[in-house]
């Protein structure tokens, strides 16, 4: 069995078709996993799948000592920030459940999108900026009584896919204290250089997530199967300050094969 190690977190995106999430916590504890970013998904885990799913992924997550530090969830699915009303509401109600979910397993946050506008004939961003800060104004007072942070993340489908951007729509809405997580392919995917990015963000930098891409196809692949410049980033990553574990969100339908090798390859990039 080839060795992940506890380098980097883990996230259980390429599991989520193929194990349950308590038995793929397991079986990343034992290729020496030491943090994960818990994917939230129907089949691996979901909101309704009742308090005995919940209690045996707690139960995997205490027998192997992990650190759950994010969940994660279907963002593409759903948008905080749609035309429609009906879909507005659908997906708060997701994400508050999520939100329960999460502070029941002990998670330190919730990763989550700033919601989507229509490619072919998109809402200003004064109103997609509007929807989402109704949908904070819900998700925020509701996560601080669970226990729970809500870190945004640049996605390269929502209205707020860069870094300044995003940094100029969380100051007008003035939560001085809520946090970013950094996709680095996300952020090259776009065009923009994630050391630039990082540097945007330091201020409210919580969580860095790792996977490779390139400019013409939205991926995120195992390290080197993209034109992702890694070699820069341990440096950029130190300059900002930042000093957690960053998260592979590495999507692979063979992840026993892609996690073992993109950390060997990060480790000769020096992280």
């Amino acid at each position: 069995m080839t060795q992940i190690g506890n380098r980097f977190g883990v996230n259980t995106y390429s599991y989520t078709q193929s194990m349950r999430a308590s038995d793929c916590l397991r079986h990343l504890a034992e290729l020496g996993v030491a943090e994960i970013e818990l994917m939230l998904y129907p089949g691996h885990l979901w909101i309704s799948d009742g308090p005995e799913a919940v209690a045996e992924t707690c139960k995997a997550l205490g027998d192997s000592s992990l650190t759950l530090t994010t969940i994660n969830t279907p963002n593409i699915d759903l948008n905080i920030a749609a035309a429609a009303e009906e879909m507005r509401r659908a997906s708060l109600e997701l994400n508050s459940a999520f939100l329960h979910l999460g502070s029941d397993l002990g998670a330190k946050a919730m990763v989550l999108g700033p919601g989507k506008p229509n490619p072919l004939f998109p809402l200003s961003n004064d109103v997609l900026e509007g929807y989402f800060f109704q949908a904070l104004d819900t998700l925020l007072p509701l996560a601080a009584r669970l226990g729970i942070e809500i870190w945004i993340e640049n996605m390269p489908f929502a209205f707020l896919p860069d870094a300044e951007g995003l940094m100029a729509s969380l100051a007008r809405y003035g939560e001085a204290d809520l946090k970013i997580c950094y996709d680095v392919a996300n952020g090259h995917f776009i065009g923009e250089d994630p050391v630039e990015g990082l540097k945007t963000v330091a201020s409210r930098l919580a969580l860095v997530h790792l996977s490779d891409t390139t400019r013409q196809i939205y991926r995120h692949d195992a390290v080197g199967e993209g034109d992702l410049d890694f070699e820069v980033l341990p440096d950029a990553i130190a300059a900002v300050g930042h000093k957690e574990r960053p998260i592979l969100e590495i999507i692979s339908r063979d992840p026993e094969r892609d996690f073992p090798r993109s950390v060997a390859a990060l480790k000769n990039y020096g992280f």
